[in-house]
């Protein structure tokens, strides 16, 4: 019996320690690319979504405030004729950042953190649509065109500044100021 507790204890203490050595190497090779001059994001590659982005301090930054869907048609008789589902209203308010970031001489690949606001659907059962966040956003992000995988909140309230609104995004995007703002 002595020998078969010594048996687990030292292959638990083993087990640890090998354990601790890979996060201490994994943690080491984190560290060194949050040194280098480029911005890095982190997380699982088979996440939409990145964990946590290190964005190097000769990086400017720019903060879009919320921004809500534009109208679709200012005759429409509901929400969704006159903004769209949440869906709908996602990819209008990401098509406007793509837009807002080209006039600035940057894209959705300079983006590095997305916060998010998801309001009640009446069509989803009053429960905030997330589902239609996620598809707008995977047009947009972690893509052929663009493999940025943003860092991202994603956020349900109770409401928005409007009824007709379903979602609201914020953005934080990183450039090497070149020249590009001015």
């Amino acid at each position: 019996m002595k020998k078969f507790m010594k048996s687990i204890i030292t292959t638990s203490i083993l087990g640890i320690s090998l354990i601790a050595g890979f996060t201490f190497t994994s943690a080491g090779s984190e560290k060194d690319e949050m040194e280098s001059d480029k911005v890095t994001f982190f997380g699982s590659p088979t996440s939409a979504i990145s964990t946590s982005v290190a964005v190097p301090q000769s990086y400017d930054r720019l903060l879009f405030s919320g921004t809500v869907a534009p109208l679709l048609n200012k005759d429409g008789k509901s929400t969704y004729e006159r903004y769209g589902n949440t869906e709908k209203q996602a990819i209008g308010i990401l098509a406007k950042l793509k837009a807002d970031l080209k006039t600035k001489g940057l894209s959705l690949a300079d983006v590095t953190y997305l916060r998010v606001y998801v309001a009640p659907d009446p069509n989803k059962r009053d429960k905030p649509d997330y589902q239609g966040w996620f598809d707008a956003y995977a047009l947009f992000f972690n893509t052929k065109e663009n493999p940025v995988k943003t860092a991202r909140s994603t956020v349900g309230v109770q409401s928005l500044v409007s009824p007709d609104y379903l979602i609201e995004i914020e953005a934080e995007v990183a450039y090497k100021n070149k020249g590009k703002l001015k």
